[in-house]
């Protein structure tokens, strides 16, 4: 597919600080920002973002130890604009009463002062629920819920706008793996008033933020539970999508179908959780991917190449789809990764692989617009083409900000 459906011509008419026209003039123009969502989790920046220095575990949060975030902190900055923090409920709150709010806000702080959109993932989940809410009666899990979300939402507010409302849902009232409150609750209750139950509170709690129904089940089970979600008045802002492949990559055609069957909901489809290999792969015989368990599991030189390679076709394919917004990589780093598979985009020791430098090829190069002289008209006019987002207009030591859209209108650059 075509990725020109991203992009737009707009006429920019540059004024001075007068608010005059700036005739037949040299300006410099430059991208900022895509408004695609391009993401990765950012787990790995809690101690930086807190300034817990000299530490060589890993954050309770998982990802890496602390030792080398700076560098890496660089790497992440330079190719990705949308961060999802962790908000597992055991690990945000592992004492009832005593949530790690601050931490996760200053992580979100950080990120945001950098001009990152931080996203929460997940306000209600069966896995990594907290002990203490096990041997409740439903009644009080569902009001310990509630006020969760409810609390979250509030905290974070102006913050963190976009939610994982309920994770995983096909699969809650009937998970056995360990026994937990939320599943006893959805059991209960069933699937469709757990949506309602996570999105009613989060959007009353925030009626601006974007909510999202996320599941790794991407079968015609996901999409008669959005069926009825959506049949039941439920809004949602936008449908979820997990593409962990410690299998194999599934290929542009069977990710499109994919897609497209997904895409008929009419939604933004959000690619939540996306990992390709760069070492040995996980056996296709595997069910459950939290079965698998070796030793090691280090990247290789063959392994590497082929993760470069379908990362490339991997990001170029989603991107070409129009109902795609968001595409958001599991892990920088094998450093902590999930399964302690090498998922990552970097090196255990700081070096970026080469799926590191192929996406950022993409996302930083082939889809970039970089500091481009343009000169205007004698009405003070030029043409600016590029992907939808963020630019700079800079003349004489002056800038404005221009934002490209579908809308495709003209645009106004006052210089300041």
């Amino acid at each position: 597919m075509s990725v020109e459906h991203r992009r737009a011509t707009a006429s920019v008419t540059v004024l001075d600080v007068a608010g005059d026209p700036l005739r037949d003039t040299d300006v410099a123009v430059e991208q900022r920002r895509h408004a695609f969502a391009f993401g990765n989790i950012g787990f790995d920046f809690i101690p930086l973002a807190n300034g817990e220095t000299g530490s060589t575990e890993p954050s309770v949060f998982g990802g890496a130890a602390v030792a080398g975030l700076e560098d890496l902190s660089k790497l992440w900055l330079d190719l990705f604009n949308t961060a999802t923090l962790p908000f597992y409920w055991r690990g945000f709150e592992p004492d009832r009463g005593n949530p790690h709010t601050e931490r996760l806000r200053a992580t979100a702080e950080w990120f945001s002062t950098r001009g990152v959109t931080v996203k929460g993932h997940p306000l209600t989940w069966h896995t990594l629920a907290p002990e203490w809410l096990a041997d409740l009666p439903v009644a009080e899990v569902e009001r310990l819920q509630r006020e969760r979300i409810r609390r979250e939402v509030t905290d974070f507010a102006g913050l963190i706008d976009t939610w994982d409302a309920i994770n995983e849902v096909v699969i809650m009232p009937v998970f056995t793996a360990e026994d937990n409150g939320i599943s006893r609750l959805a059991h209960s209750i069933g699937r469709i008033p757990m949506v309602r139950l996570a999105f009613e509170e989060a959007r009353t709690m925030n009626p601006a933020a974007t909510l999202i129904l996320n599941d790794f089940d991407l079968s015609s089970a996901y999409e008669c539970l959005i069926e009825g979600v959506l049949e039941a008045g439920i809004a949602v802002d936008a449908i979820g999508l997990q593409t962990h492949m410690h299998q194999g990559y599934w290929g542009e055609e069977a990710m499109l179908a994919m897609v497209d069957r997904f895409a008929r909901f009419g939604l933004p489809l959000h690619l939540t959780e996306t990992t390709l290999l760069s070492g040995d792969l996980m056996p296709p015989e595997i069910v459950d991917l939290n079965d698998y368990q070796v030793p090691s599991w280090p990247s290789t030189p063959e392994g590497e190449a082929r993760q470069a390679d379908e990362v490339v076709r991997h990001y170029r394919s989603l991107v070409g789809h129009p109902a795609v917004q968001s595409i958001n990589y599991w892990g920088i780093t094998d450093d902590g990764a999930w399964l302690g598979a090498p998922g990552g985009l970097v090196r255990v020791d700081g070096t970026p692989k080469p799926a590191y430098d192929a996406l950022h090829s993409l996302i930083k190069g082939e889809w970039w617009l970089p500091r481009t002289a343009i000169r205007t008209d004698v009405d003070g006019r030029l043409s600016l083409s590029g992907f939808f987002g963020d630019y700079t207009v800079e003349a004489g030591g002056r800038t404005a900000q221009v934002t490209l859209s579908a809308d495709g209108g003209p645009v106004t650059a006052r210089l300041a």
